[in-house]
């Protein structure tokens, strides 16, 4: 299955709504856009206009799969990124979201100035899990039901991958 990522663009907030499900949305943030349009408008126009952003969109066959990006940390913590992304349903189990996610590690340590990249999945995020080991990263720390979602705890891992 090939995949590519690119740059976002105007017109993807309306297939990254249509694309997002239930299954997706229980693993983001509150903040995440999810089926509403104008959101993700927000977030694309936020994504190409933050210097200390860097998102690509994942996609599959010419098609909008999903999303991924980084955040550059500031201040004490500027030498590491955190890492964040997300695929259809009807694109996972295919070995895509690794090899985005090794992609994607291959060009922040070379565009940018970090020593660390991290990701913060849930804990009963089993998928994200493997994907993040499957990708090289290592994980450094788990912290118990942190996260609140849906008025339930989950525990946050942490996973790294260093330069």
């Amino acid at each position: 299955m090939m995949f590519r990522l690119r740059p976002w663009q105007d017109a993807d907030a309306f297939a990254a709504a249509d694309l997002v499900s239930s299954n997706i949305s229980r693993f983001m943030s509150d903040a995440f856009p999810g089926n509403d349009v104008e959101k993700w408008e927000q977030f694309i126009r936020n994504a190409n206009e933050n210097p200390s952003a860097f998102y690509r969109v994942i996609e599959v066959d010419g098609k909008f799969a999903g999303n991924i990006g980084i955040h550059i940390c500031n201040d004490i913590l500027r030498m590491n990124a955190e890492l964040g992304y997300w695929i259809g349903d009807q694109y996972k189990c295919r070995g895509i979201m690794t090899e985005a996610v090794k992609e994607m590690v291959q060009l922040i340590f070379t565009i940018f100035e970090v020593t660390r990249i991290y990701a913060t999945p849930f804990g009963n995020n089993f998928a994200s899990q493997r994907v993040l080991e499957k990708a090289g990263f290592t994980l450094e720390a788990m912290f118990e039901k942190i996260y609140i979602k849906n008025g339930m705890k989950h525990d946050e891992l942490v996973y790294a991958i260093r330069r």
